[in-house]
């Protein structure tokens, strides 16, 4: 503890050495007492020879150097992912004495028969020396790094410190601390885990808890129940899931170990069935797929059916399900498909309940599935509380004579809000039996896995007047509700504020309507203004054309609207509407769908979704679908004018709250109808009635009051901005940068609400930006400290930038102000240039151009004409200084200049960052082994800063 190697513990504040180190003896000691091994590992040499013996006490052989050289050959390979699979894979060693012997790295079947070691401050050295806090070795193989931070620190900063060891360390000499699985991080009073994914940000970061969902946040309680030897290693090996679409490790969060574990009881000791109720947005699917891929695997089960209400969703679970395991789900396109997998070696089958009636109902099928009625089949529904399910769940029962069957809802339906059917009232736990699980949205809340709503209620019932006035709202007749008046006021509150709800669209929203009548009220008004230059927004929509499909507002369900229209009444009004609609989408991305063939309306609905969740649509405009069953991250706001109920509105409110980065603060949610008590009623039944404060965003009178309250935080540690200048020490810039930071989560909520004005808080709006200027000054020097591997507190904290970023600054929105500059009279100049200056240094997305800008201010604006030839000339210097900024990289780094921009464009096509030897190729001459790694480092730092400066945000 005493070494000051990068990451030296303790450094942080005088006097704290002996608590941080503390805790980490003290976790060592328990996990002594647990039945871990201590074990002294100071490099790697000690971790190699390690491995040697416990791979050998695990194979139960002996290995001569040479087959251990062998083995360490196949293990350095690959990157976290493709390890993540040898790791869980068997090598077939060649022997010296030519005979083969597989050699097992980790067993799965019996998890617990694998030997367990602790460490600590193990000394890595790669681009820069890290020592790390402790370490869980598996058969020698470290598969969880324990990461710890003295009490009173922020968990996020042992969290990025895990990161700059991936970048530093991690992958020198064998590579080993690529097969971590776990990372583990703790101050000692909250400990949280997650798995070793390169992508992943703070937000997908859990605290563990017990079976009731309590969380267990204290390292020793942790360290207790996760790392107890058979549970830890039953995560790593059950639990973790490699998901193939975006070569990653997931692994799962508590509420979905619980539940998974509850069907597998079920199904290994009961005949009995049973329902998880876990709130939408949980991450349903991953815990149904493992639930589904753990079930195939035990001995008495013959077939597992994954059972969608729809075709829609029959392809997006199919493909969820294939994203975790590639191959593992033959989605069926038709009942003589499905009949043929219930017949096949398909363990794993996915179809809808429509498919699934008809393969047990028709005549055509029953010799085929004949066979199947004494079989074990496992039927697993996804979304449980389908108004057509009591019939499929009737058929299922009278069919198979050995059949289990669980279900996954948010909103499950209980004697208060049950709906009759011609089989009467039936709730889920009729269907189903017992909850065997209960994860609601308040829990999902306080453990930040979903977000809070923000809920506005708008009144338009004053022609083109927004009026904040619930009284009026008394007033609920269908010709009032869609009078043109009603929905021109909507619509022109939707293109005043929908910047404002999205962050400048860098979010997404969607509309709900009563009917398709309604919605193609709506889509043409915004059509006209859109047209008449009044927005630019991109609206897109889709709907049922069968007909009788609007709403029914006595029941809470939202009526399932498909793609599949065979066998319906066809309304061809609103099918030649939407034909219409199909049409402006096409000449909008170049596509060429029609109504007119089932497979292309299918292949629409599909595209449509993707492009949603791409954010290339702003506004989608719906009445029931994409209201259930749609994940769309980037999607943060809903416009309601429909009425909505329980599970329905609870489905509806719940597209918004994804999470996704910091700037998302909530889903925001705009009623243009009074569905105040409607929330209510629905917050009380599937949480309890106390929970509003946990669920709902508070009034926006709080936040400008807690907003002030940073801001007094604030000024006692800098009183102005130019004293943020005299912060000496460490300790002073470090509690600058928190409390800032926290000003600006405030904000970054405040900025959403419709009333937000800068007047009402304590700073003026320049004071503001000027703050934010010194944060990031302080932001650059700190990342230039870390280049000179300085140890510092100030190394791991997060400066949350993405929050730091103006909405309306971009490249166009400053040609603006430079046109306007080059017209003002002289005496303005001068003002107005240290406006745009001051704008450039405080935004983050700018800072990078404000040297080039400030330039083009100083060089070429004082010879051009006037305003109107400013944006002109910019683009020309841009293009210019794009050209001279890459050549000078190349020269200074003796590099191919067409290779380097192929690289560049390969980077912005697939967002991945090339490997080392990818720039080493660029290189005309290549630099000796030892000076490969910092080389192409810093030759890739500067092709980084270059896109950040000439690419991001160019001008068009």
């Amino acid at each position: 503890m005493t070494n000051k190697v990068a990451d030296a513990q303790g450094v942080y504040f005088s006097g704290q050495l002996q608590s941080e180190a503390q805790l980490e003896n003290n976790l060592i000691a328990q996990l002594a007492s647990q039945g871990y091994e201590r074990v002294v590992i100071e490099n790697e040499t000690d971790l190699l020879a390690n491995l040697k013996r416990q791979l050998e006490k695990h194979n139960k052989t002996v290995f001569s150097d040479n087959e251990f050289s062998k083995i360490l050959n196949h293990l350095n390979k690959g990157n976290v992912f493709e390890r993540a699979e040898t790791l869980r894979d068997k090598f077939n060693l060649k022997r010296d004495d030519d005979s083969t012997l597989y050699i097992d790295f980790i067993d799965q079947i019996e998890w617990c028969q694998n030997q367990y070691q602790v460490t600590n401050q193990i000394t890595m050295e790669g681009e820069y020396k890290n020592r790390y806090d402790v370490t869980i070795l598996i058969n020698g193989l470290p598969l969880v790094q324990i990461e710890l931070k003295r009490r009173g620190l922020e968990l996020k900063e042992a969290f990025n410190q895990t990161n700059r060891y991936q970048r530093h360390s991690f992958g020198a000499g064998a590579g080993l601390f690529q097969y971590i699985q776990l990372f583990v991080i703790s101050n000692g009073v909250n400990t949280k885990y997650y798995a070793n994914n390169r992508k992943q940000s703070f937000k997908q970061t859990f605290f563990w808890s017990d079976k009731d969902n309590k969380a267990i946040t204290q390292l020793e309680s942790f360290a207790k129940s996760f790392l107890e030897k058979c549970h830890l290693s039953k995560m790593i090996t059950k639990y973790i899931v490699l998901n193939q679409t975006d070569k990653i490790l997931m692994v799962l969060r508590p509420y979905q170990f619980y539940a998974v574990e509850a069907i597998i009881d079920k199904v290994k000791n009961s005949v009995h069935n049973g329902y998880i109720w876990h709130t939408t947005g949980s991450g349903k699917t991953l815990t149904s797929f493992k639930s589904s891929q753990i079930l195939t695997n035990l001995p008495n089960v013959d077939k597992v059916v994954f059972c969608v209400d729809r075709k829609d969703l029959d392809y997006q679970t199919a493909k969820e399900f294939n994203s975790f395991s590639e191959g593992s789900v033959d989605s069926t396109d038709n009942t003589q498909k499905l009949v043929k997998q219930f017949g096949d070696d398909t363990k794993l089958i996915v179809t809808t309940i429509q498919k699934l009636n008809t393969a047990i109902m028709k005549e055509r099928y029953k010799s085929a599935m004949e066979p199947l009625k004494d079989k074990h089949v496992i039927f697993i529904f996804d979304e449980c509380h389908r108004s057509q399910f009591g019939e499929t769940h009737q058929r299922i029962t009278e069919y198979f004579n050995h059949y289990q069957m669980f279900g996954f809802t948010g909103t499950p339906i209980f004697a208060e809000n049950v709906a009759s059917n011609k089989l009467g009232k039936r709730t889920t736990r009729d269907l189903f039996g017992e909850c065997l699980h209960k994860y609601v949205i308040t829990d999902a809340i306080r453990d930040e896995n979903v977000l809070k709503f923000s809920v506005e209620y708008i009144s338009t019932f004053k022609q083109h007047d927004i009026v904040q006035d619930l009284e009026v709202q008394d007033i609920d007749t269908k010709e009032v509700m869609e009078s043109p008046q009603r929905i021109e006021a909507i619509v022109d509150y939707i293109i005043a504020n929908h910047e404002r709800k999205t962050h400048a669209k860098e979010f997404t929203g969607m509309m709900c309507v009563s009917s398709v009548e309604t919605l193609t009220r709506y889509y043409d008004l915004f059509k006209v203004k859109k047209e008449a230059g009044e927005h630019n927004l991109k609206v897109a929509t889709i709907f049922s054309y069968a007909a009788n499909e609007d709403d029914k507002d006595a029941d809470d369900s939202i009526p399932e609207e498909t793609t599949d229209m065979s066998g319906k009444t066809v309304n061809l009004h609103s099918r030649d509407k939407l034909e219409s609609y199909i049409g402006d989408y096409n000449d909008m991305f170049g596509t060429k769908y029609t109504t007119k063939d089932s497979r292309s309306f299918y292949n629409y609905y599909n595209e449509l979704a993707k492009r949603v969740r791409d954010k290339q649509v702003d506004i989608l405009l719906v009445v029931n679908m994409f209201l259930t069953g749609f994940d769309s991250k980037p999607l943060n706001t809903l416009y309601v004018d429909k009425n909505l109920k329980y599970h329905g509105l609870i489905q509806a409110f719940s597209r918004t709250n994804r999470i996704m980065g910091d700037k998302k603060s909530q889903g925001n949610i705009v009623c243009f109808r009074n569905l105040k008590q409607a929330t209510d009623d629905a917050i009380g039944l599937f949480s309890d009635k106390n929970a509003k404060d946990t669920i709902i965003m508070e009034p926006y009178e709080n936040y400008v009051e807690q907003f002030n309250k940073a801001l007094e935080a604030l000024r006692s540690i800098a009183p102005d901005v130019a004293s943020v200048n005299d912060l000496a020490s460490e300790e002073d810039k470090f509690n600058f940068i928190k409390a800032y930071r926290e000003l600006m989560r405030v904000y970054n909520v405040l900025a959403t609400f419709t009333d937000f004005e800068f007047e009402d808080l304590a700073i003026d709006e320049q004071e503001y930006a000027d703050y934010g200027s010194k944060y990031l000054d302080l932001h650059d020097s700190i990342k230039n400290d870390r280049q000179k591997e300085k140890v510092s507190i100030l190394n791991d904290v997060d400066f949350e930038l993405e929050l730091i970023h103006r909405d309306e600054i971009n490249v166009t929105y400053i040609l603006k102000l430079l046109g306007q500059l080059k017209d003002a009279p002289e005496k303005e100049h001068e003002a107005r240039k240290k406006n745009i200056i001051d704008m450039l240094s405080g935004d983050v997305g700018m800072r990078s151009k404000k040297e080039l800008i400030e330039k083009f201010i100083h060089e070429n604006l004082p010879e051009i004409q006037n305003g109107g030839q400013v944006e002109e000339h910019f683009k020309q210097f841009w293009k210019e200084q794009d050209q001279t900024a890459i050549k000078r990289i190349c020269e200074e780094e003796n590099l191919d200049q067409e290779k380097v921009q192929k690289l560049i464009s390969s980077y912005l096509f697939t967002e991945k960052l090339p490997y080392r030897d990818d720039v080493v190729e660029t290189m005309n001459k290549k630099p000796k082994i030892l000076k490969r790694k910092s080389v192409s480092q810093r030759v890739l730092d500067q092709m980084l800063d270059y896109i950040k400066t000439f690419i991001d945000g160019a001008p068009e």
